[in-house]
């Protein structure tokens, strides 16, 4: 650990000239320390914390023969975690060597004696530091008494450790009462807890009359009189958040989280809030979600966020990486297997994502969720791994965990269709429709089955009902002409449904190649030319079909 010393040595100071050095200076940075320091217990705010650090360091700068500084900046600095126990206990040292009386650098040296488990140093301390407080010495000896407690309860107690420990509890808690920085700091916490509470009871009360200007302005007027900015700046964000104020929320949230970095929960609200609404701050929102990390909690669930925010920004091994920290800290988490597969397969690893599918398969937390990542996978055998049958197989495990699963159903169809074992398509598609009437792609793949089936009638009326239920599908458009001009032979009844697909979707290449080949079978070869000359144009961009096809059709329009 990195520890900040500013121990110095009797000799060491006497090199400095002390009676040259500005004391009034040294005693102004002091009591501004205090006054910081005092803020920081009552409010526990990190910029108190800063502050009294930097104030307690300066006035050790402008006169080190200050040994309230040391002691009491060792405390500061172990709070923040920039020096260890030792350290600070060096820097007590350094306080009782410029003033070996002084009772609070005993209490201090105490407290982390206790920290380090040397609980007989521990005692010798604090009762020095009775011996030289007289009728302050309340708080040593309730230090004493926690002390003597901790020795009784290791088993290590005697009748006089019982006696001792009674001894100084009861006379500490009667002597309280004449320990004035004890009484002023207790006065201080009592008054602006009050406030606190007054403050905040008053805004909770406005908000469950839903009276929100209100309790905004008590929450305002509690951060003004209180300066409790983490807990008020919190108050209004949460307030802000309920009245759909994003902007405003996130603005209250971030100045908490200025006023306490400590504060995880202010920076989870912060991450969330950044991650829902604000896609477009995705590198904060990560910068957020690594904050998180540094407290320790929840690191599963932290990588896991952070897996999808890579994945938006289409960082494939960033996202992997999160995912499989994710996975490894809860290997039995299904949704962290099925996103890390999800990650394997953007980065075209299918082989790793067939694994972890199976393992999220396998944990089924949810039928109907278990059937979708079945159908993630059959997709994979299907498409990747040209596995036929074990795509077959994980598309009918998927439908008998979800029966209704239409999409499953569909591309179980379109594996038959891939086979070419059309019967099974139509009757898979048929099945689709029973479950699902109104969805206008199962008419659409039913159509296209039956079209290769040679069954124009019952593939018209798929097509018909498919654009009924959509007339924007310019796939169903396009198909529906493609059997009236070469089932039909209807060129005429054909162009209006290639028109109407072009319409829907000017980029779609291959109802310009079907209108000009329907063109072309009524005779009409200027408009034939026209369109294939449209459709090599397009194909250029979209190269769904051969140039040369094209070009032998546009040709021979003038042989």
């Amino acid at each position: 650990m990195t520890e900040q010393t500013l121990t110095l040595t009797p000799s060491s100071i006497k090199s400095y000239g002390l009676s040259s050095l500005p004391l009034s200076e040294a005693g102004e940075l002091l009591e501004e320390a205090r006054c910081a320091h005092e803020k920081y217990l009552i409010k526990q705010q990190n910029t108190d914390l800063e502050k009294a650090i930097e104030c307690y360091v300066d006035a050790i700068k402008v006169n080190p023969a200050l040994p309230e500084a040391y002691y009491r900046l060792a405390s500061l600095l172990l709070i923040k975690g920039q020096i260890s126990v030792d350290g600070a206990l060096e820097q007590c040292k350094t306080a009782l060597s410029l003033e070996p009386n002084n009772p609070n650098a005993h209490i201090y040296t105490g407290y982390f004696q206790c920290l380090n488990g040397n609980l007989e140093e521990a005692e010798k301390e604090f009762s020095l530091a009775i011996t030289r407080s007289g009728r302050n010495s309340a708080r040593p000896r309730l230090f004493l008494s926690k002390v003597l407690l901790n020795r009784i309860k290791s088993n290590h107690k005697s009748v006089k450790d019982v006696v001792k420990f009674l001894y100084y509890l009861f006379s500490g808690s009667m002597m309280i009462m004449w320990d004035c920085p004890s009484l002023k700091m207790f006065y201080k916490f009592l008054a602006n807890d009050f406030s606190v509470f007054s403050y905040k009871a008053l805004g909770e009360t406005f908000e469950k009359m839903r009276l929100f200007p209100s309790a905004l302005e008590a929450y305002s007027k509690g951060l003004k009189k209180t300066e409790q900015g983490n807990l008020f700046y919190q108050k209004m964000g949460d307030l802000s958040l309920e009245c759909n104020d994003i902007d405003s929320s996130l603005e209250c949230y971030e100045r908490a989280y200025e006023l306490d970095p400590t504060d995880r929960e202010v920076l989870i609200k912060i991450a969330t809030i950044n991650q829902t609404y604000f896609p477009e701050r995705i590198d904060k929102t990560i910068d957020y979600y690594n904050s998180l990390l540094e407290f320790g909690i929840d690191l599963d669930k932290i990588y896991y966020e952070l897996g999808h925010l890579y994945l938006k920004k289409a960082d494939k091994i960033n996202a992997v990486s999160a995912f499989k920290l994710a996975t490894e800290m809860n290997p039995e988490n299904p949704y962290y297997n099925n996103s890390l597969a999800y990650a394997y397969v953007k980065a075209e690893l299918y082989d790793d994502a067939i694994e972890y599918y199976q393992q999220a398969i396998k944990l089924n937390p949810d039928s109907e969720w278990t059937s979708i990542v079945c159908h993630a996978l059959g997709a994979i055998y299907s498409e990747i791994k040209e596995n036929y049958e074990a795509a077959e197989a994980t598309f009918n495990a998927g439908m008998i965990l979800d029966p209704n699963n239409v999409d499953i159903q569909l591309s179980l169809g379109d594996l038959f269709m891939a086979q070419n074992d059309l019967d099974r398509a139509i009757k898979t598609y048929c099945d689709a429709i029973a479950i699902d009437p109104l969805n206008f792609l199962t008419y659409a793949k039913a159509g296209l089955a039956l079209w290769e089936k040679d069954y124009l009638e019952e593939s018209v009326v798929a097509f018909h009902k498919s654009i009924e239920l959509n007339p924007d599908f310019e796939i169903a458009q396009n198909n529906l002409g493609v059997v009236y001009l070469d089932g039909y032979g209807d060129p005429k009844e054909s162009l209006e449904y290639f028109k109407t697909a072009i319409n829907i979707n000017p980029n779609y290449t291959l109802a310009y190649f079907n209108l000009a080949r329907a063109y072309q079978a009524i005779g009409d070869k200027s408009r034939a030319a026209e369109y294939y000359q449209m459709t090599m144009d397009l194909n250029k961009i979209t190269e769904e079909l051969s140039e040369k096809d094209i070009r032998k059709r546009l040709f021979e329009l003038f042989e």
